[in-house]
Formats: C-alpha cells, structure tokens, sequence
C-alpha cells in the first residue's frame, strides 16, 4: 500500500497504435460528437416546445438526451483532444474524476431506459391507470431516484477502483478511465471489485428487460417500443460483454471497439 502513491498520473494509450488512422478517427468522431449534441439539443428543445409532448414518455426522453449529451462530454473531447496530443496523461484524481462521472452517467442512462420500459408498460398494459400511476410527480420521483441511485453506485465503484494499490504500470490500454483497463494496473488481487461493482451496477439488467412488456403481436405496441428495445439491447449486450466476461479473455482492442459502440453509437 505504501507504494501506491508512486503513480501520480495515468498514461491513456487510446488509439496510438493507429499511427496516421487516427486522423481519420478525429474526423469521424468529431463528427458523431456533433450528432450527438445537435440531435440530443433538438431533441430537447423540440419536447420543451411542444406542448402536446408534454408526457410521461418524452419527458423521460428529454431527461435521457440530457443525461447523454454529458455523457458524451465526459469521454468524448478528451479523446479527441488525445488523437492529436503525444503527451496522453491524466493526473489520478483527474482519472477518478472522470471515471465517477462517467459511470454516474452510464448507470443514470441504464436506470432511464428501465423506468421508461416501466412508463410503456403502464401506456400498453394499464392504460385505464396510467394517469396515477405515471403522474407528474411520480415520474419526478423516479428522474430523481436514478440520478441519485446512479451516483451512489457510481461513487462506490469509483472509490473500491480506487482505493487499490497502483505502484506498477501507468498505461491505461484505454480512451478514457474505463474500469476494466484501470484495474487491471493494479498491484494487487483486484477480483473482487469488479465483482461488487457489476453486481451493484447491472444487477438491474434482468429486472430491467423483464419489465419491458412484449410487443409481438401488437403493431402499436411494437411501435412504441421498438427503439427503447434496441437501445436496450445494443446497450446491455455492449457492456455485459466488456464487463461480465472473465477476465482471461480480456482484449483491450476489442473492448475499445466494444466500448465505442455503446458510449457513441448509441
């Protein structure tokens, strides 16, 4: 333990290995990170705007455009800023930082999605209740209680992360302070953390999909739900795969595709 404050700072290797592929990728992400904040910064303003979408469903979408365009920003532009910078580091705190926020706001994400899998079962299966059980000041409830939920959460992992000793390598085989990459520095038997961690922050999932009314044989249902199902499952499925697998099968090259996918593309 004595020797984990010999790591001050944290090297992001990122995409180096690409040599000149990464100014295509600077392009191309530059690109994706301005859909992402036109797209989400329409999309709120169209709902703020119009009053007949003024529901339960696009108020939950709302909050998830808002939540995503921070997201974004807690990843996106330092990567950027890395595809054109040979001095890659960040500082420890500046890491943990970054991880915090980040896993705040994936977990907030994950919780959205399963309250507004929540809010169509009710519209599709009780629709004669919806009114009560989807009221204005239960679904500020339940913004409020994801926020909140995905910050405890995000804080523990952050901190048991953290509170490992590093005293070996500094190179984070990553684009950003992913949990997977940190840990995996660690000078210590670090097992464990990720175990509590996933167990805190995806033990959700199940319950999640679960609640998730099925849409076959209801074209109007499927309707409502189509794009939910699929952000559900591109999201989960990305993330259960970097996450959840054992640890022996570890690619960082394909954790950072993986990882691109359900941090950008979604």
């Amino acid at each position: 333990m004595a020797n984990s404050s010999s790591i001050t700072e944290f090297l992001l290797l990122g995409f180096s290995s690409l040599g000149e592929l990464q100014l295509v990728l600077f392009a191309v992400f530059l690109c994706l990170y301005l859909i992402i904040l036109s797209g989400n910064i329409i999309i709120i303003s169209v709902i703020h705007l119009d009053h007949s979408l003024h529901t339960p469903m696009y108020f939950f979408l709302g909050i998830l455009s808002i939540s995503e365009i921070f997201y974004t920003i807690v990843i996106l532009p330092k990567m950027l800023i890395n595809l054109f910078s040979v001095l890659r580091t960040l500082s420890f705190v500046s890491c943990a930082t970054q991880m915090f926020f980040f896993l705040g706001f994936a977990v907030t994400n994950c919780l959205l999605l399963g309250v507004m899998g929540y809010d169509r079962y009710a519209a599709i299966c009780q629709p004669l209740q919806y009114a009560v059980l989807m009221s204005w000041r239960v679904c500020g409830q339940l913004v409020a209680t994801c926020i909140i939920s995905g910050f405890l959460i995000s804080l523990v992992g952050t901190t048991l992360v953290f509170s490992l000793p590093f005293c070996g390598s500094n190179k984070v085989n990553h684009y950003f302070c992913d949990i997977s990459p940190v840990i995996r520095l660690a000078c210590a038997d670090s097992y464990i953390v990720p175990l509590i961690f996933i167990c805190i922050s995806y033990g959700f999932i199940v319950h999640t999909i679960l609640k998730i009314p099925s849409a076959e044989g209801k074209q109007k249902a499927f309707s409502t739900c189509a794009s939910h199902l699929i952000v559900v499952i591109v999201h989960y499925g990305c993330a259960s795969f970097v996450y959840l697998r054992p640890s022996a099968k570890y690619t960082s090259g394909k954790d950072r595709l993986v990882t691109v996918t359900y941090t950008i593309i979604t």
